[in-house]
């Protein structure tokens, strides 16, 4: 089951890492890759220049908080669990830190423990989906069921309130599948701080996870963390110290209020 879900998370972020923005044909259903180019030297990375940022802004998308603040949004994607989502956790309690967990159905039948400690600790839980399927492919009632499912086990194992957050599997998405979502009540969530961290069998050490974060650090970041990487886990709280240092803030993502765009 470990070597399904891994390598569905490969083909999921394959096509952010390509960067590969433009909809392979015309029309509400044609699906979008969540790419860009990454920000440097503190620069904002070229979200708002790319083709899909008017589908963003009409379905009220995050993917930056307030880029006039030095404010942070730490968040994790849990497709499945690889033995360090608990020393992240660790490391989050010891450093006061909040952050996001979006959660698939996988991850959900397998670690309740690790859930209730997620809500417990002062965490959001989000929605990555069931089965983490091409949800820009699936139907409304599909989305529906994949998002229901997710939720109800959720409230059923923690005592969070319902989900208000949703992430799409792979990155990919489109113009209605983001607005089934919004009906749904869930405000869609993307990122602009990530790297290729979700190759179990290909980490490069602590070192390059912290430098990979922080060469893209910008003030506003959401930034999306695979919980299955090793490197990630062991780089966490020199990432958080440096961020600190810099004079950056942490905040949990519901403080964030959807931004205005430009």
């Amino acid at each position: 089951m470990r070597r399904k879900w891994f390598a569905m998370l490969i083909a999921m972020s394959l096509a952010v890492w390509l960067g590969q923005a433009a909809p392979a044909a015309a029309g509400s259903d044609a699906p979008y890759h969540f790419g860009f180019k990454k920000s440097r030297g503190g620069q904002l990375p070229s979200i708002a220049e790319e083709g899909f940022m008017p589908i963003l802004k009409k379905h009220q998308a995050i993917f930056l908080g307030d880029t006039s603040k030095k404010e942070l949004y730490l968040t994790f994607d849990n497709g499945y669990e690889n033995g360090y989502t608990g020393q992240i956790l660790d490391v989050l309690r010891d450093k006061k830190v909040p952050a996001a967990f979006f959660v698939t159905g996988h991850f959900v039948k397998t670690q309740p423990e690790l859930l209730r400690r997620m809500t417990t600790e002062g965490h959001l839980i989000g929605n990555h989906s069931w089965s983490h399927p091409d949800l820009s492919q699936a139907s409304a009632s599909q989305i529906k069921e994949e998002l229901d499912k997710v939720s109800r086990e959720v409230a059923r194992i923690t005592n969070q309130p319902p989900m208000k957050f949703v992430r799409p599997p792979r990155g990919v998405f489109s113009d209605r599948m983001l607005a089934v979502c919004r009906e749904l009540g869930y405000t869609n969530v993307f990122w602009s701080i990530a790297y290729r961290d979700w190759e179990t069998n290909r980490q490069r050490g602590p070192n390059y996870a912290y430098e990979s974060v922080l060469n893209q650090l910008h003030p506003g970041a959401v930034i999306l963390l695979h919980a299955v990487s090793r490197d990630n886990a062991q780089a966490l709280g020199r990432i958080i110290d440096e961020c600190r240092r810099q004079g950056y803030e942490f905040r949990r993502l519901d403080f964030l209020e959807v931004k205005s765009y430009r």
